[in-house]
C-alpha cells in the first residue's frame, strides 16, 4: 500500500509538470515549451527542498544550464547525477565516467555511467526531490532510457518524488524497426519498444511496465 502511495505521487507530478506547452500565432508554426521551461509549475515543488539533478549538457533554459537556472532561483542543489558521455558530455560513448566534483559549481557530480548505474540509497540519503532533464533522439540504444528507467526506480524504491523535465522526440512522428526482443534485454535495450519508438522520454520507460 505504501509503495503504491508512492508511485501515484510521482506519477502525479510527472504529468503535471512535464506537459508541453504548445502556442500558435498567425502565419507562424506552433511552438513547443520544454517542461524545463515551465518554471512557473515545478518550482513550487522544489521551495525550501534539497534537490538532485540528473541531466547533462542538453539540460538548457534558455541559453542558461538548468542547474546554473535553479541555483540562480535560489534552489538548493546538493547533488548532481550524470549519464553515458558524463555530466558536462566531454566523454566518449561507451567510456566509464568517474565521479567528479563539478568545476563550474562546485556540486558533487555522481555518474551513473561509471561504478553503478542506479542510485543508491546512500546517493539519495540527503535529498528531498529529485529532477530529471535530458534531450533525447527518440532511439532504443541511446542509453538515456534506460538511465531513466533505473532513476525511476530507485526513485520509488527510496520514496523519493521525481520531476521529468519532458522534452520533444526529433524523431516522434514515426515508429520503425523490431521490437527489442527481451532475452536479449542489456543496458542499450532494456524496453520492448520498436528502435524508432515514436515516444517521448516520460512515456517511454514505462512501455514494459
Amino acid at each position: 500500500m505504501k509503495s503504491t502511495i508512492y508511485c501515484s505521487l510521482v506519477l502525479l507530478i510527472l504529468c503535471f509538470t512535464t506537459t508541453a506547452q504548445t502556442t500558435s500565432k498567425q502565419n507562424n508554426p506552433a511552438t513547443i515549451k520544454p517542461g524545463a521551461e515551465r518554471m512557473d509549475v515545478y518550482l513550487p515543488f522544489l521551495k525550501g527542498k534539497t534537490v538532485a539533478v540528473f541531466a547533462n549538457q542538453t539540460s538548457m533554459v534558455g541559453h542558461s544550464h538548468l542547474v546554473d537556472t535553479l541555483i540562480r532561483r535560489g534552489i538548493k542543489v546538493v547533488r548532481i547525477f550524470g549519464p553515458e558521455h558524463g555530466f558536462r558530455g566531454d566523454a566518449d560513448a561507451g567510456e566509464h565516467v568517474n565521479d567528479e566534483v563539478d568545476a563550474r559549481t562546485g556540486l558533487p557530480v555522481i555518474s551513473l555511467y561509471g561504478k553503478h548505474k542506479k542510485a543508491t540509497k546512500d546517493d539519495l540519503k540527503d535529498v528531498d526531490i529529485l529532477i530529471f532533464d535530458i534531450q533525447d533522439v527518440g532511439v532504443r540504444f541511446y542509453t538515456f532510457i534506460s538511465s531513466l528507467q533505473y532513476f525511476l526506480e530507485a526513485a520509488l524504491e527510496n520514496h523519493k518524488p521525481l520531476l521529468i523535465l519532458d522534452r520533444p522526440n526529433p524523431n516522434g512522428f514515426y515508429v520503425d524497426g523490431p521490437v527489442l526482443d527481451m532475452p536479449f534485454k542489456s543496458f542499450v535495450g532494456m524496453q520492448p519498444v520498436p528502435i524508432v519508438y515514436g515516444m517521448t522520454m516520460r512515456i517511454c520507460p514505462d512501455a514494459g511496465r
